[in-house]
């Protein structure tokens, strides 16, 4: 089959690689529809390339057709069509059982000290070979896979496997009280669902931040109050003028490790990028080689015993956090990765009918056939031709 390889830093390659086959009687088979390309697949375009090996499968963010599943799923049959969570898990260990499907006891990565493995998201998660292909062998099947009417189109239901219930996790997190104010920073596709959830679940008043213009005006057209960054010397402050003086009582940070504006973080990121893997791996991990600016910006604007929600990913164990102010502020950080399948049952209904609440078909900017796939991961950190949203087709 096809499918969408790794081969060194920001070097992409569709080749040949074998069709995936049943292991284990959990297994399923799944002939991907859609997949699409998510921000987090950039930190592995760029700053995670140390936890890659070349031929690495990317992608985890699928949907498709049941093509076989193994002697122990049940629920699941040929020709159903389901969407694939991004993470891995049983649903019936001691954390399943408690809803951290994220932590999953019987997939947890415990060799690198991670949670539950992740579909294409390199040896830290489980090196489990990712959805950007033609086919997917899909681990856990008796739980994972999300069915889905069988008509409709694709993009009513593939953000179900990663971006829209990590935008409502985040949301949840942040915990706005009813009227009142949720700043999201950064409008990626995380964070213009962020902010669509944001008012579908009460907040009073959502305000965006970003700079890039296709996605300022993306959410405007929904309703979100916006700030364009690069107009302002001092966010924080623009923020808490904007809202009583205070700040909103609420913070979402969608952007995460590679945010604008954090010279030092890039420099570090840049550094590791040279080394061997090894090292690289190490200085990853151990040091701060996130930039912080925008985690750092929203822990500033957030008012008084508010709360900062993290959907963004990170990586260092280093990193420098203003721990004195926090603590004096009583701030609130929630943060990790999305426990897809306790949100799924939510947000399902939402878009089975005609009105599309949350907006799921007014995101992708760009349907390309899966051969275009190094292309549009190219546009898609560049923020080329208004991109803000791709998704691949094989």
């Amino acid at each position: 089959m096809k499918a969408l390889t790794w081969q060194g830093k920001r070097d992409v390659r569709v080749e040949e690689v074998p069709d995936p086959r049943i292991e284990e009687p959990t297994d399923a088979i799944v002939k991907i529809t859609s997949t699409a390309i998510c921000g987090s697949d950039l930190h592995l375009y760029e700053v995670l390339g140390p936890y890659l090996k070349p031929g690495d499968v990317l992608g985890h963010e699928p949907m498709g057709i049941v093509e076989e599943v193994g002697s122990g799923v049940t629920g699941l049959k040929p020709g159903d069509r389901v969407v694939i969570p991004f993470n891995i898990s049983c649903g019936s260990c001691w954390m399943c059982q408690r809803q951290l499907y994220a932590q999953c006891e019987t997939t947890q990565v415990t060799g690198e000290g991670k949670g539950a493995a992740l579909f294409g998201y390199t040896s830290l998660y489980g090196s489990v070979p990712g959805g950007q292909a033609e086919y997917l062998r899909v681990p856990q099947a008796h739980f994972g896979p999300i069915k889905i009417p069988q008509t409709g189109a694709d993009e009513r239901y593939l953000y179900l496997s990663d971006i829209l219930p990590t935008a409502w996790q985040a949301v949840k997190y942040a915990d706005t009280p009813p009227g009142g104010t949720l700043a999201v920073f950064g409008l990626g596709p995380v964070g213009q669902f962020c902010a669509r959830i944001g008012r579908h679940l009460g907040a009073g008043r959502v305000i965006g931040l970003d700079l890039v213009p296709e996605r300022l005006e993306l959410a405007r057209r929904h309703g979100i109050e916006v700030l364009d960054v690069s107009e302002l010397s001092d966010v924080p402050g623009a923020l808490i003028d904007l809202v009583d003086g205070r700040g909103p009582d609420a913070v979402i940070d969608a952007v995460g490790m590679e945010a604008h504006g954090s010279p030092a973080g890039k420099l570090a990121q840049t550094a590791a990028g040279l080394l061997p893997d090894k090292l690289a791996q190490t200085m990853t991990d151990r040091v701060g080689v996130d930039r912080l600016s925008v985690l750092h910006a929203a822990l500033k604007a957030v008012r008084r015993g508010g709360t900062v929600s993290l959907s963004g990913v990170y990586g260092g164990e280093a990193d420098p956090m203003p721990l004195m102010e926090m603590f004096d502020r009583g701030i609130q950080l929630r943060m990790g990765q999305c426990h897809v399948r306790r949100w799924t049952d939510e947000i399902l209904p939402l878009l089975s009918g005609d009105d599309d609440p949350l907006g799921v078909e007014d995101l992708r900017t760009h349907r390309v056939p899966l051969a275009r796939a190094p292309q549009a991961y190219e546009m898609f950190q560049k923020k080329e031709d208004g991109c803000i949203k791709v998704v691949l087709e094989p």
